[in-house]
């Protein structure tokens, strides 16, 4: 579909000896060895989505003045100027998010596993959305490609070729619904290490006494964390100036979240492991808070490096977190106030077939059910058409 410059292909080993001392790492550990580059790769994908989402900003906001409609320019129309803002917010925080990523990542002393999934996942949830909507303001134009545009006299612009190349970026180097698994468990790991005999319900009566002493002792330190903190006073954080709020806001609400998964936890037991839906707002909402706090040092870090830009800097990390936060707000309140038993019931249903006659009318090519051409062809190019390559019959 897109990302055209790659060369796909399946690698086959057949017969393949390799010499003893030609063995990296030890015999066994190839996964463990390629799993080290993971980080690398999950930093590489958010600056390909940071750079796609400023580029449609620049795209959208060229065309929202150029192009009119009753008398002024679309982007002063609320609907397209509500998409802007939404794409400049978006712009500055998946930066924001990659700069401080990198910059973890730069220092060699932390451990970025979930950093790097998180920036990942955000970045390539949020670059999608903002490309197609960068389409939508574009319309009909963002349609053609730019070899058609060009050839009608107009700018190329390749906005139906960025949105094929961002679709991959929420599946490849983990999808998103396996991110969203990865990420949960590494959140629950800490409670699993002292609990987990208590949570998962499958231990001997000797192994539970033992993992409620622990976990006694363990959680006495551990919930007057989640009660009080630096968030719930008005003057911390006066350092980020008029950005203070959105880091009281984080403070607060990442107590929130831990509170909220160690009730999931004692709610499901072993049974959370199968609420996928809901381990992914648990993950989403985390992503939104580390976008915040992202924005935040990222709009510092401008400002004390490039100090005529600061004023604006905050304006972007304001608008943006102003926008995250709305966003975390929704899904905490979907925690717990949602359909995701139906939707799995109903799921189970489709699986079973019950359903199926619905789907009878579609006419599809590549199944078993009839296909018929829209339209007769003219009668000098009624001819048979020459079958299709196996390759191509083999679904891929």
């Amino acid at each position: 579909m897109g990302l055209r410059g790659i060369e796909n292909s399946v690698t086959r080993f057949d017969d393949v000896f390799v010499p003893r001392e030609d063995v990296i790492g030890g015999e066994g550990k190839g996964l463990r060895i390629a799993l080290t580059t993971l980080n690398t790769g999950r930093l590489s994908l958010p600056a390909f989505c940071a750079s796609a989402v400023k580029h449609s900003l620049k795209i959208a906001r060229e065309w929202s003045a150029e192009r009119r409609q009753w008398g002024r320019p679309i982007g002063e129309h609320d609907p397209i100027a509500q998409k802007l803002a939404w794409l400049a917010g978006t712009a500055f925080g998946l930066e924001a998010v990659l700069d401080v990523s990198s910059r973890l990542a730069d220092d060699n002393r932390n451990d970025i596993r979930i950093e790097a999934a998180l920036a990942k996942l955000y970045a390539s949830e949020l670059g999608w959305t903002a490309v197609d909507e960068m389409v939508q303001i574009r319309g009909g134009r963002a349609y053609e490609t730019a070899e058609s545009l060009a050839r009608r006299g107009e700018k190329p612009v390749p906005a139906e070729q960025m949105l094929r190349d961002m679709r991959i970026n929420r599946i490849f180097e983990g999808s998103t619904e396996i991110m969203h698994l990865l990420i949960a468990r590494e959140a629950v790991d800490e409670h699993l290490k002292v609990a987990g005999d208590l949570v998962l319900g499958d231990a001997r009566p000797v192994d539970r006494a033992k993992a409620a002493a622990r976990a006694g002792g363990f959680y006495a330190r551990w919930f007057p964390t989640l009660t009080m903190g630096a968030g719930q006073r008005p003057g911390s954080f006066s350092e980020f100036g008029r950005l203070a709020g959105h880091v009281r806001y984080v403070e607060r609400h990442a107590r929130k979240l831990a509170r909220s998964t160690f009730y999931a936890m004692g709610r499901y037991r072993a049974r959370l492991e199968q609420k996928g839906h809901l381990l992914g707002r648990i993950v989403d909402i985390g992503a939104e808070l580390y976008a915040i706090s992202c924005a935040c040092v990222y709009a510092d870090t401008i400002g004390r490096e490039q100090p005529e830009r600061r004023q604006e800097a905050q304006e972007l990390a304001d608008l943006f977190c102003g926008q995250a936060r709305r966003r975390a707000d929704l899904l905490f309140a979907q925690l717990w106030a949602n359909d995701d038993h139906a939707q799995y019931s109903a799921a189970q249903q489709v699986l079973s077939g019950r359903y199926a006659w619905f789907e009878e009318d579609v006419l599809d090519p590549a199944g078993d059910g009839p296909m018929m051409p829209t339209h007769a062809p003219p009668a000098d190019e009624q001819f048979e058409s020459p079958p299709a390559p196996a390759e191509a019959t083999a679904g891929g």
